[in-house]
């Protein structure tokens, strides 16, 4: 029942931002389900895999999240070459891997146009951190995707539902502000007296999730985030916060 609502809440806000008539393949930065079954980002994935099971796909990681950065070239030299258009999903850190790689080799794509990316995460201490805008600045040089196509999400395990800064076409408006589904809310709330901010004001992001039927309904997090009239903008994690993740799971049991 509980997986049952999460997938009713995740499917209909991911197509809302991230599907289009002009995707055809799927390249998925992360592990397959069997290598990671702890992780919920990659259960997320799984599930968009299966629900999108008539596009061709491309796993390029292992258990341990190190990006076959071969086997993702290889199928983004194929998207090519065979004008196919492609969405890449993953964390933030695997972009900067693969990025840092074709900037190394001297490779450049221009994927064919209606080409996206999914960029979701922090950087864990599992790569060089860079600014959202320069990542996104990257992700448009070396693999041609426009800006506007390139989307950014916020989820995290405790969560049913996931939050976007963007939809296709329309995702580089400034400054980027995430919203959840109308089942969500987010909330804004200042660190000494936990009422929510102004609008304009920074301070520590609560979630409220309807679609959290087997655990908290309310979720308080150590993000900082700044409220916006329609949706809130990251500005990354508060001093002393411990660094969170599913990507860390295998790492912490290696």
């Amino acid at each position: 029942e509980t997986l049952a609502v999460y997938h009713a809440s995740l499917w209909p806000w991911f197509a809302e931002h991230l599907l289009d008539e002009s995707v055809n393949r799927l390249l998925f930065l992360c592990p397959e389900l069997g290598q990671a079954p702890e992780a919920s980002l990659v259960h997320m994935m799984d599930t968009l895999a299966k629900r999108l099971a008539k596009r061709e796909r491309c796993f390029a990681a292992d258990g341990q999240w190190r990006l076959d950065v071969e086997a993702a070239i290889d199928f983004l030299h194929d998207c090519a070459t065979q004008n196919e258009p492609v969405t890449i999903l993953g964390t933030a850190f695997s972009f900067v891997h693969l990025l840092d790689h074709l900037d190394a080799a001297a490779l450049e794509f221009e994927l064919p146009s209606g080409s996206a990316a999914m960029e979701t995460g922090g950087y864990k201490g599992r790569s060089r951190e860079v600014s959202k805008a320069e990542l996104n600045r990257a992700i448009t040089d070396r693999l041609g995707i426009t800006p506007g196509r390139i989307v950014g999400e916020y989820g995290m395990c405790e969560l049913s539902s996931q939050a976007y800064d963007g939809k296709l076409g329309q995702a580089n408006a400034a400054p980027r502000t995430f919203r959840f589904p109308p089942w969500a809310r987010a909330r804004i709330v200042s660190a000494e007296t936990m009422q929510e901010v102004a609008p304009g004001q920074a301070g520590l992001l609560q979630v409220v999730d309807l679609a959290n039927v087997g655990s908290v309904l309310s979720l308080q997090t150590d993000d900082l985030a700044k409220r916006h009239d329609h949706g809130f903008e990251l500005l990354g994690r508060a001093e002393l916060a411990e660094s969170r993740g599913c990507s860390l799971l295998n790492l912490n049991h290696a």
